[in-house]
């Protein structure tokens, strides 16, 4: 059991280990933000993912207790890093892009990002003169 649990840790660091070198590595070289935006939140993830589950069956074969801190971060790691991608994703359409350069949304509503609520006195073209209500 104990040479299983050795072998199971060791592969799952090793694997961790490339994973995580291949995300900093695409952190390092994909050449803007959105592309770059992939490396850190899927490859590096699964690194430390898989880091923190071979600490889990060393403390449960090795030390004789489970450690339920390893499932929370690992839990909190793959919740959180989708949600702040997404955050950074939309700053930057905001900050970078517009409507016009995204390509067709591919549906009958536009993108959520740009479009205005039915409801949002807001100016869609800021170059347009302000729309007074009467």
């Amino acid at each position: 059991m104990a040479m299983l649990a050795e072998a199971a840790v060791a592969g799952l660091l090793v694997v961790a280990g490339v994973f995580g070198l291949v995300g900093s590595y695409g952190l390092l070289k994909l050449p803007d933000l959105m592309t770059r935006l992939h490396a850190p939140t899927k490859a590096t993830t699964l690194g430390v993912g898989g880091v923190l589950i071979a600490s889990m069956i060393h403390f449960a074969v090795f030390e004789g207790h489970l450690s339920f801190h390893e499932l929370l971060i690992t839990l909190f790691l793959f919740l959180t890093a989708p949600i702040t991608a997404h955050f950074i994703a939309k700053a930057w359409l905001h900050r970078n892009a517009r409507a016009a350069d995204l390509p067709p949304p591919g549906g009958a509503k536009g993108w959520a990002t740009f479009e205005a609520a039915p409801d949002d006195h807001r100016r869609s073209d800021p170059a347009a003169p302000p729309k007074h209500e009467a």
